[in-house]
C-alpha cells in the first residue's frame, strides 16, 4: 500500500467524514495506508504542505486569505468540503430550553479565540441581533485550558466544538443551549486542502474516491455505528456522548452529500471575515478553491 500522510488543524468528531475515510476502511480499499496527525506548534497544515511532508490537510478556506492579505501566495488550495456548517456550541451552567442570544449580554463567555471560531461566533451573535461588545468574552487559553476553566467554575457560558460540550453535559457541568451552525447556516467552515501538484496525481484521485464513499457513509450510517468505529480516535469521550454529537452534526447538515466547496458557502465565509475586519477584500473563489481531482 502507498502511505498517505494526513494532518488536521483540530481533532474533533466534527471532522468525521475525514476520520471515517480511515476507520471505515475506504482509503485502505483504494490502496492507501493513512497516517493521521494533529498539527502542533512546530508545524501547521500549510507548513506541512509547503514542505511536502503531508499530502492532505484539514483546514479552512479562510486560512488562505491571511497570506493573500500580506501579498503572499498560499502553498495550498482547497478542493473539497468537510463541513458546510459551523460545528461549535454554546453551553450554559443550567438547562435553558428558552435560551435567546441576548441572555449572554453582560455575562462571562469563555469563547474559543482561534481566528475562525471567534469570527464565526461574533458573526452569529451579530446575526442574532446582539451587540457582541455587550458580552464579556474571556480568552481562557486553548481548548483544553478553556474546558478545564469552565469545569473549575469560571464563566457563565462556554463556546466549544463537539463533543466537548456534550461531554460537559454528560458530566453534569454544563448544558448545550445553542448551535452557532444553526445561527449562521451554510458556510465554508472546514475543507480538505493540498498542493495543486498533488491534486494531479493518481493518489489524489484514489483519495477522492475514498472520500466520496466516506461522505455517503457518514450521512447514511447510524451515528452509534460511526461512533463505535471511531472509538480509538476518541478514547476519552463517552460512547453515548460521541454518538449524540455525530447525530447532531448529521441533522445539522454539516456533511451534505455535495463534496465540492460551493460558491455560496465560500461567499458567506467571506462575509464573516469582512464583518470582523480580518480581511479587506473579497478574494475570488478560483484563487482559493481548486477543481476536484479529474476522474474522482
Amino acid at each position: 500500500m502507498a502511505q498517505i500522510y494526513i494532518m488536521v488543524s483540530r481533532h474533533s468528531a466534527f471532522y468525521s467524514p475525514l476520520i471515517s475515510a480511515i476507520t471505515g476502511g475506504f482509503l485502505q480499499h483504494e490502496g492507501l495506508e493513512p497516517t493521521y496527525a494533529v498539527a502542533e506548534n512546530f508545524q501547521s497544515v500549510p507548513d506541512g504542505i509547503r514542505a511536502g511532508s503531508i499530502h492532505v490537510g484539514q483546514s479552512a478556506v479562510s486560512v488562505s486569505w491571511g497570506p493573500m492579505e500580506r501579498g503572499e501566495s498560499s502553498p495550498m488550495v482547497h478542493f473539497a468540503q468537510i463541513n458546510e456548517r459551523d460545528g461549535f456550541f454554546i453551553a450554559a451552567r443550567q438547562p435553558d430550553p428558552e435560551f435567546t442570544w441576548d441572555k449572554m449580554i453582560g455575562k462571562k463567555v469563555l469563547a474559543d479565540h482561534g481566528e475562525q471560531p471567534l469570527a464565526m461566533f461574533q458573526y452569529a451573535v451579530h446575526k442574532m441581533g446582539v451587540d457582541v461588545g455587550r458580552l464579556d468574552l474571556v480568552n481562557a487559553g486553548n481548548v483544553e485550558a478553556m474546558d478545564k476553566a469552565f469545569r473549575a467554575g469560571e464563566g457563565d457560558y462556554v463556546h466549544q466544538q463537539g463533543p466537548a460540550p456534550q461531554q460537559l453535559e454528560k458530566d453534569g457541568v454544563g448544558h448545550v443551549v445553542a448551535s452557532v451552525g444553526e445561527a449562521i447556516g451554510s458556510v465554508a467552515f472546514s475543507s480538505l486542502c493540498a498542493s495543486r501538484a498533488w491534486l494531479a496525481t493518481d493518489m489524489a484521485r484514489a483519495f477522492m474516491r475514498a472520500y466520496r464513499q466516506s461522505r455517503r457513509y457518514v450521512n447514511e450510517t447510524p451515528a452509534a455505528e460511526i461512533a463505535r468505529a471511531e472509538a480509538d480516535f476518541f478514547k476519552d469521550i463517552d460512547h453515548d456522548v460521541l454518538t449524540k454529537t455525530i447525530e447532531f452534526y448529521q441533522g445539522l447538515g454539516c456533511w451534505a452529500p455535495e463534496v465540492r466547496i460551493t460558491r455560496d458557502a465560500y461567499e458567506t465565509a467571506l462575509d464573516v471575515f469582512l464583518h470582523n475586519g480580518i480581511i479587506t477584500q473579497r478574494y475570488p473563489y478560483e484563487t482559493v478553491v481548486a477543481p476536484l481531482p479529474d476522474d474522482a
